[in-house]
C-alpha cells in the first residue's frame, strides 16, 4: 500500500470506478490508531496542549497524513476547518507551507498565539518571572483585593470558589493593563484561558458546562498555582519546538471555508481536516466560559451574533426555522452534482420533519441536516479547486442518527466528492462511537462510527 519511510504513496485508495449509494466496504487502514479522530494525543504534546479542545483531532493524524502522501517542504497543505491550529502547527514543525481557515474568532485567536514562536527566550523567561512576582504581590495585598460583583455573567460565578475567581480576575486585569507587549500579553492571556477549566470548582467538562453555585463550601483550587504551572509549561514547550526550523509560510485565516480562498487553482498538494460532525454539537457554546470570562460575550444572544451565526450549520441552535423550509433548505446544486445524494438526504430531511412533530423538544434536525450538507458541499467544491490533480483530501468524520434516522455522513460526503469531480474515495474506520449513551432511554440504538474519508482529485 505504501513505501517504507517517507516515500511517496502512489495511490492508497481502493481500485474501482463509480459507486452505488451503498457504502463501499472499508479498506485496510493505512493509519495507526483508533484515537486519531480525538484530541487525546494532543493533550500530551507540546504547543498542541495549550488549549484543550475536544472538537479537535490528534496531531498524529496530521503527521501520518503528511508521511502517507509524501508531502515535503515547499508544498502546500490546506485545512478548511483549522480550529486551534493542529494542522498548521504540524506543518510548521516540518517546514511545509500551510493555509488554514477558521470561522470562530476566539478559536482562531488561540491558534494565532500557538503559532507564534519567535520570542527571545531569555527575555521571555525573565518577563514571566517578573509578571508572576507582580501578581503574587498584588494578590497578597489586602488593599488590592478586587471587587468582582457584577463583573461577569452568572455562569462564571457558579464555576469558581470566590477566592479563586478573585485571583483569576486579578491576573486578567494585570495582564490587560500592565503588559504593553502584545505578543507577551497574548501568551499570558492564553495561559490564563487554559487555566480556567483546571481552576474551576464546578463541572466544566466537555461538551457541556454543568455548574452549581459555589458559595465557598468547597475548598479553593488555588487558581494562581494552576496558572503558574500552565504558563511555565507553555514556556518549556516553546523551548522544545524552537531551534533551527525549516522556513515555510503559515497562513492562519479568520474566514469562511465555504467561500473562495486566496489560493490558486491547483496550489495545494494535500487537504486535511475534521469538519463539524452532524451531531448537534454547538461549537459556539463550547467556548462560553472563556468568552464570558474575557468579556467578549455576555449573553446567549451575543454568542449567537459574534460566533454562532458565522459557523457552518451543524447544530439545531444555529437554525432559525422561519428562514427555511424542509422542502427548499437543501441546495439544488447538490441535485445537479450528485442526484442520488440529494434524494437520499432529502428523504432523511422529510422523515425528520415528520418525526420532530411527535417529539417533545421538536428539535430542528430536519433543517440542520439540509443546511449541513448544503454548507459542506460548498467546502468540498472549494477544496477541489485548490487541490492539484492527483492531490488528496482527508476528512475525519462521524456519522449520526438524529431521532434515530441514520445519516451516513461519511459515505454521503464521499459521494458528493465524486459528484464534484474527485476521481475516487475510500473510507477507513477508526472506532465506534456512542456506547456511553446506551443506557439513556432517549438515545437511539443505532451504532455509530468515526473514520477517515480520503478523496482523490
Amino acid at each position: 500500500m505504501r513505501q517504507s519511510g517517507r516515500g511517496r504513496v502512489i495511490d492508497p485508495t481502493p481500485k474501482g470506478g463509480g459507486l452505488s449509494l451503498a457504502r463501499r466496504p472499508q479498506a485496510e487502514t493505512p493509519y495507526s490508531g483508533r484515537e486519531l479522530g480525538t484530541f487525546k494525543d494532543s493533550l500530551r504534546a507540546p504547543i498542541h496542549r495549550w488549549f484543550r479542545y475536544p472538537a479537535g483531532y490528534s496531531f498524529r493524524f496530521v503527521d501520518e497524513s503528511l508521511d502517507l502522501f509524501g508531502v515535503t517542504p515547499g508544498e502546500w497543505v490546506y485545512d478548511p476547518f483549522s480550529g486551534t491550529g493542529t494542522t498548521l502547527i504540524c506543518t510548521k514543525q516540518k517546514g511545509i507551507n500551510s493555509y488554514g481557515v477558521e470561522a470562530h474568532s476566539f478559536v482562531h485567536w488561540v491558534a494565532e498565539v500557538k503559532l507564534y514562536w519567535d520570542y527571545d527566550y531569555r527575555h521571555l523567561g525573565r518577563a514571566i518571572d517578573v509578571f508572576l512576582k507582580m501578581a503574587r504581590k498584588t494578590a497578597a495585598s489586602a488593599a488590592s483585593r478586587p471587587t468582582i460583583e457584577g463583573v461577569f455573567p452568572e455562569l462564571v460565578y457558579k464555576c469558581y470558589h470566590p477566592s479563586d475567581l478573585e485571583k483569576l480576575y486579578t491576573l486578567r486585569e494585570l495582564m490587560t493593563n500592565e503588559i504593553e507587549d502584545v505578543r507577551f500579553r497574548d501568551f499570558l492571556r492564553l495561559a490564563l484561558t487554559d487555566t480556567l477549566r483546571g481552576a474551576a470548582a464546578a463541572g466544566t467538562g466537555w461538551p457541556y458546562i454543568s455548574p452549581r453555585k459555589n458559595t465557598g463550601n468547597q475548598s479553593p483550587k488555588n487558581a494562581f498555582a494552576v496558572f503558574e504551572k500552565t504558563v511555565w509549561q507553555m514556556y518549556h514547550d516553546l523551548r522544545v519546538v524552537s531551534g533551527s526550523l525549516p522556513p515555510c509560510e503559515i497562513r492562519n485565516v479568520l474566514g469562511d471555508s465555504r467561500r473562495k480562498q486566496e489560493l490558486d487553482d491547483g496550489q495545494v498538494s494535500l487537504a486535511l481536516t475534521s469538519p463539524p460532525y452532524l451531531n448537534n454539537y454547538d461549537y459556539a457554546d463550547r467556548t462560553r466560559l472563556e468568552t464570558y470570562f474575557w468579556g467578549i460575550a455576555n449573553s446567549w444572544g451575543e454568542i449567537t451574533e459574534k460566533f454562532r451565526d458565522r459557523l457552518m450549520v451543524a447544530a439545531t441552535t444555529q437554525v432559525v426555522r422561519n428562514h427555511h423550509t424542509p422542502e427548499t433548505a437543501l441546495s439544488r446544486e447538490i441535485l445537479e452534482a450528485a442526484p442520488e445524494v440529494y434524494r437520499t438526504v432529502q428523504e432523511a430531511v422529510n422523515r425528520l420533519a415528520e418525526l420532530r412533530l411527535t417529539k417533545g423538544g421538536k428539535k430542528d434536525y430536519d433543517l440542520m441536516v439540509a443546511l449541513y450538507f448544503s454548507h459542506i458541499f460548498a467546502v468540498l467544491r472549494e477544496t477541489h479547486r485548490v487541490l492539484k490533480p492527483g492531490g488528496h483530501f482527508c476528512l475525519v468524520l462521524g456519522d449520526s442518527a438524529p431521532y434515530g434516522v441514520h445519516i451516513e455522513t461519511d459515505n454521503l460526503i464521499g459521494q458528493l466528492g465524486l459528484g464534484l469531480g474527485f476521481s475516487k474515495y475510500s473510507y477507513y474506520q477508526l472506532r465506534t462511537r456512542g456506547g456511553k449513551w446506551k443506557e439513556n432511554p432517549q438515545r437511539h440504538s443505532i451504532p455509530l462510527r468515526e473514520g477517515i474519508v480520503i478523496l482523490k482529485k
